[in-house]
């Protein structure tokens, strides 16, 4: 083999670098090897020993730099010598010169190759136990996966509530929901976003959510008053649900009480079952308050009516009165108020529409003492209790009167005309003694 030259390695050879010993591996292996064995144990000749340096020195320091200051003196034989071999690799890359460095290192020492055979056998016996113990270990997981879902099932089958069903139950619910209000939500989408197909499906699937979880509230204060009233008399249950039916809950309330899967699996009958005439009004809120002020003041000036701004003085209720349409079958409605909360309820008057104008009526909160009272002689606009249904023609309750954070939201709602007569929508201050609220409404139909 010319020491100058490149020793060609028989394929699969294991002074030959693997995926298993890197280049630079081997040659490290190599180097410890050669620094164990010279001497008596590995007797090298002088000229490779020579040359195996020199492939050294290009390893670790690259091509020969006379200013290194390290020049070997005159009569330094085995210094100049080495220093030569060196000067002669030239260029040689660092991984030529490691890879040639093996090779001689073999030629002259056949013990090499036992040696690294024997390191990647060890090597290889490694590698094939850290792929078993992944396996292992991957198996075990999957097994301990298995068994917590086996212990979730066997846990939902022992307590009634089987997985799939429960799934089943909530979605035919929001179906159930949805169907009721697609029309509702899709005009009132089509409205806030004209042209925009997107916004439009991504505001009906909030409004769709909203009101899912507003239906689930509800039927859960049903069930509870059911359940307190349990042992009462077969009448005041009667009016408990009837009152149940008519209530909904105030955004943003905390409720505590049976799991959202106890609330679906005792309102899915219900919904299923609901054969009343009033439907229930759905409600949601939006949070851009600013823009939704700056558009009706913006259509105020440019059709020149101030009534959907007005100001509900201290102590005073507001009533909108809303004629349904001829040509309408939902109402919709929106407000917000500056720097305050008002409350806010909907009762339906089953009275022949006079005309399609909207006409307000402003009274003092002593107007409707007598009315306002409740059996204990007292009313809470903020409870939604003792709220008086306007004498008159029968009316019926769409929305207990409840204070809304309408300084903080847009509130929104709709609700499907149950016959022909009059929305009254009335915004409550009468608990407000010394401040006043502007609200900013807005109330249109749609076919």
């Amino acid at each position: 083999m010319d020491l100058n030259g490149e020793a060609s390695g028989e394929q699969g050879d294991v002074t030959e670098p693997s995926n298993l010993i890197p280049l630079e591996q081997l040659y490290r292996l190599c180097m410890k090897y050669y620094k164990e064995n010279i001497g008596n144990a590995m007797p090298i000749p002088y000229k490779e020993k020579t040359y195996l340096l020199a492939l050294h020195k290009q390893v670790t320091c690259g091509k020969y730099q006379a200013e290194s200051g390290n020049e070997p003196g005159f009569l330094d034989v085995v210094g100049n010598d080495r220093k030569q071999a060196w000067q002669a690799l030239g260029e040689m890359s660092k991984d030529r010169a490691m890879k040639e460095f093996i090779k001689v290192l073999h030629k002259c020492s056949p013990s090499l190759k036992p040696y690294l055979y024997a390191y990647n056998v060890q090597k290889e016996e490694e590698e094939r136990q850290r792929i078993a113990e992944a396996e292992r270990q991957k198996k075990a997981e999957e097994e301990a996966e298995k068994a917590r879902q086996q212990a979730e099932e066997s846990q939902r089958l022992s307590a009634g509530q089987p997985g799939s069903q429960q799934l089943m139950q909530e979605q035919q619910v929001r179906q159930a929901l949805n169907q009721q209000t697609e029309g509702q939500f899709r005009a009132y989408a089509q409205s806030q976003f004209p042209g925009s197909f997107e916004q439009q499906d991504a505001l009906i699937k909030q409004l769709q959510e909203q009101h899912f979880q507003q239906y689930v509230r509800q039927m859960y204060e049903q069930q509870l008053q059911q359940q307190q009233l349990g042992a009462g008399s077969p009448q005041a249950q009667s009016s408990s649900m009837a009152a149940a039916g008519q209530s909904t809950q105030q955004p943003g309330a905390a409720l505590s009480g049976p799991t959202h899967d106890e609330q679906i699996n005792g309102s899915h009958q219900a919904i299923v079952e609901h054969t009343d005439i009033v439907q229930e009004a759905s409600m949601w809120t939006q949070k851009d308050i600013v823009t939704f002020k700056n558009t009706i003041k913006k259509e105020s000036k440019m059709e020149n009516h101030t009534d959907c701004i007005i100001k509900v003085g201290s102590g005073e209720t507001v009533t909108i009165r809303v004629p349904t349409h001829e040509n309408g079958n939902c109402l919709f409605w929106e407000f917000a108020t500056d720097h305050y909360d008002i409350a806010f309820g909907i009762y339906f008057e089953w009275t022949p529409a006079t005309g399609e104008g909207i006409h307000l009526h402003v009274s003092d909160s002593s107007d409707d003492e007598d009315e306002e009272q409740t059996s204990d002689g007292k009313s809470d606009a903020e409870k939604g209790e003792g709220a008086a249904k306007p004498r008159g023609p029968p009316t019926d309750e769409i929305i207990p009167i409840y204070r809304r954070d309408s300084h903080e939201e847009v509130y929104c709602g709709s609700h499907v005309y149950p016959g022909r007569g009059v929305y009254l929508l009335k915004f409550d201050n009468s608990y407000s003694l010394w401040r006043s609220k502007t609200l900013y409404y807005r109330v249109y139909y749609s076919r």
